[in-house]
């Protein structure tokens, strides 16, 4: 006599179910990856009672640790399927050399390092999170450590208001200006091809100081950026362009008074700085292409993303 057993869902599923330790280790490695900004965040963001040995910043963090492992462990199954999906898209790219493991590497990297350094780390966060056209492109392209886009900037440097005395304050910033005037006095508009977006990297437009507004501001940055000044990349209708970090209104007076009684006289004569204040306050001075000197008009003042290299 053959015996029939009463087979369930809930019976086979137990029957055939592995334990499986790597998810637990999968689990806390993305809760450490998590945690650490969050705790940079809250780090800045609260008063610091300056316990013994930074007790009270000890416990921040395990605290941290011990509600973003309940979470992850709560939603373990979707968040697992997330990662083995994202794995692959990471895969992909690394293989046909996009976005892949060492972007993200390069990506959380500089996030950290430059989070820690930031009053206000969430903007880090924030700023990487925005929609911006093509962003894993042009960051790419923004080639600020190659030597031949430095010795270009430094070429520029030398080239103009080297003679400037009695504003070592905003030296680094004259000195953008020179590397500003050298591309805009050389730069030839060409439009990409009709299939789609061309993203050039800095070096490339380089060679002929040539190409469209992205290519423009990949530079610009790029230059700008290897000099020690600190660019970021406007999104509007249509169009992107550079800005500069200024820094304050007495900044922005003075940098005024530099462009239009020093650097940029003739250009600047009768007309306006603009500029955008974000939401901390600080002022972002215009690098477009189709402007004569720094802080010349906007194409366009729609903010749609901004794309900051700190």
């Amino acid at each position: 006599m053959i015996k029939i057993k009463n087979i369930t869902f809930q019976g086979i599923k137990q029957k055939f179910q592995v334990k499986k330790p790597w998810d637990d280790v999968i689990i806390f490695v993305l809760n450490i990856l998590i945690a650490i900004p969050v705790f940079i965040i809250v780090h800045q963001n609260l008063i610091n009672p300056n316990w013994f040995f930074n007790l009270d910043r000890v416990i921040l963090f395990i605290l941290i640790v011990v509600i973003i492992q309940l979470i992850l462990r709560y939603l373990r199954t979707i968040i697992l399927i997330c990662i083995a999906l994202y794995l692959l898209v990471l895969f992909y790219g690394s293989v046909i050399g996009n976005y892949g493991f060492n972007s993200v590497y390069e990506d959380y990297n500089s996030m950290m390092y430059t989070m820690s350094d930031n009053p206000f780390p969430q903007d880090i966060i924030i700023a990487k999170l925005l929609p911006f056209p093509n962003k894993s492109k042009i960051i790419n392209a923004i080639e600020y450590q190659n030597p031949k886009i430095r010795n270009f900037a430094i070429m520029a440097t030398s080239k103009y208001f080297k003679d400037v005395r009695g504003y070592s304050d905003y030296r680094t910033i004259i000195q953008c200006f020179a590397v500003f005037k050298e591309i805009n006095r050389r730069w030839n508009y060409v439009s990409d091809p009709k299939e789609g977006d061309y993203i050039a990297t800095a070096t490339e437009s380089l060679l002929y100081f040539s190409g469209d507004c992205d290519d423009h501001s990949i530079l610009m940055a790029a230059s700008v950026k290897a000099i020690g000044g600190t660019p970021r990349l406007i999104h509007t209708k249509g169009h992107i362009y550079p800005e500069i970090l200024i820094g304050s209104n007495i900044d922005l007076e003075k940098v005024n008074y530099l462009i239009k009684n020093v650097l940029f006289v003739n250009e600047s004569y009768e007309k306006q700085l603009h500029y955008h204040v974000d939401e901390r306050g600080q002022i972002w001075l215009n690098l477009d292409y189709t402007a004569t000197y720094p802080g010349g008009p906007f194409l366009s003042e729609e903010i749609l993303g901004a794309l900051t290299l700190d």
